[in-house]
C-alpha cells in the first residue's frame, strides 16, 4: 500500500453516551434497612406492631389488663448478586481519551442501576389491590386515563394509607394520553421536585412518573404501579469494587460486585393497574 493512500483514523476526544432510560423506582422506595447488610444471603427481620385498642375510661374504676401486642414479621433477603468485569487495551487508551475509564465506569453503574429498577418494580406482584388484570385489562384512552389514576388514589385511600407522598409510575404512551386531559396539563406545578427522574407532573394526588421499566407481557399488560415510600423497602450494598491488570493483557480493568433485595412491607400501600396500549389507526 503506497504511503499517500494512507488515511489514519481518527479518535474523537468526545465519546459518544449510550441513550438512557429514566430510572424511578429506586426513588419512591424506601431505604430503612440498609445499613443491616453484609453479605449475600443476609436477611433482615422487619417486625410491624398491631394496632393499639381504644377504650372508655371511668372515673375511680379498674382498667382492664394491658392489651397484649401482636406483631408480625417480614423478611428482606439479600438474594440478588450482580458484577460487572471489563477492561480498557492499553492501546485503546493511549488512542483515544483518556477519560474512557472514567467513562466506562459511568456506564457500568447505570448498567447496575437499571438492573436494579426493574428488580423494584417487579415487586408489584405484592400489591394489595388490584385494578384489571392479566385477563382483563384496562385500556385506558384520554378521556379516562387520569380517571384512572384517581380509581388507583381511591383505593389506597380506603387501605387508610397517607396522601402525602404518593407516587405512580406509568408508562410513556400512559403519560402521552394524560397529556391530551387538561385536567394533567393545568395540575399543580412541580415545584422543587422537578429535579426527581423521571417527574412529569402531579395528578389525582400523586408524584407522576414515567419509565421504561415499567413491567409488562410482550407490550402489552403495563403494571402501573401506584404506592406509598413505605410500601416497599429496598436494601443494597456495593461489596467488591477493583482495578487490577489482567494477567495476559496489557489494559486497565475493573470489576464489581453489588448485592441487594427488596420486599413489599405494606402490601396494602401498593395499588396496581393492569393496562393495554391503545391502538391508535
Amino acid at each position: 500500500m503506497a504511503i499517500d493512500n494512507f488515511i489514519p483514523e481518527i479518535w474523537s476526544a468526545q465519546l459518544l453516551e449510550n441513550l438512557r432510560k429514566n430510572l424511578v423506582y429506586g426513588s419512591v422506595v424506601n431505604t430503612d434497612y440498609e445499613g443491616e447488610i453484609t453479605k449475600y444471603g443476609d436477611t433482615v427481620h422487619i417486625q410491624n406492631i398491631g394496632s393499639i385498642n381504644i377504650f372508655d375510661y371511668t372515673k375511680n374504676t379498674d382498667m382492664s389488663s394491658p392489651q397484649m401486642l401482636n406483631d408480625g414479621t417480614r423478611a428482606l433477603v439479600i438474594n440478588q448478586a450482580k458484577a460487572f468485569n471489563f477492561q480498557v487495551d492499553d492501546i485503546d487508551k493511549a488512542q483515544q481519551n483518556p477519560k474512557i475509564m472514567q467513562k466506562a465506569m459511568e456506564e457500568a453503574s447505570y448498567a447496575l442501576a437499571d438492573v436494579k429498577d426493574r428488580f423494584i418494580a417487579s415487586s408489584y406482584v405484592d400489591a394489595g389491590s388490584q385494578i384489571g388484570d392479566d385477563t382483563k385489562p384496562i385500556v385506558p384512552t384520554s378521556e379516562n386515563a387520569y380517571d384512572h389514576l384517581v380509581d388507583l388514589a381511591v383505593v389506597l385511600s380506603e387501605n387508610d394509607i397517607p396522601r402525602t407522598n404518593r407516587w405512580v409510575v406509568i408508562p410513556e404512551w400512559f403519560h402521552g394520553l394524560l397529556l391530551k386531559d387538561d385536567r394533567f396539563v393545568k395540575s399543580t406545578p412541580l415545584g422543587d421536585n422537578v429535579l426527581l427522574n423521571g417527574l412529569v407532573g402531579r395528578a389525582a394526588g400523586f408524584n407522576v412518573f414515567t419509565s421504561n421499566n415499567v413491567p409488562s407481557t410482550g407490550g402489552a399488560q403495563y403494571k402501573v404501579i401506584a404506592g406509598h415510600p413505605s410500601a416497599i423497602t429496598f436494601a443494597q450494598q456495593l461489596t467488591n469494587l477493583e482495578a487490577y491488570r489482567p494477567e495476559k493483557r496489557f489494559a486497565d480493568a475493573v470489576k464489581g460486585l453489588a448485592l441487594y433485595g427488596a420486599k413489599a412491607i405494606k402490601p396494602k400501600a401498593l395499588a396496581v393497574l393492569t393496562a393495554n396500549k391503545t391502538i391508535v389507526k
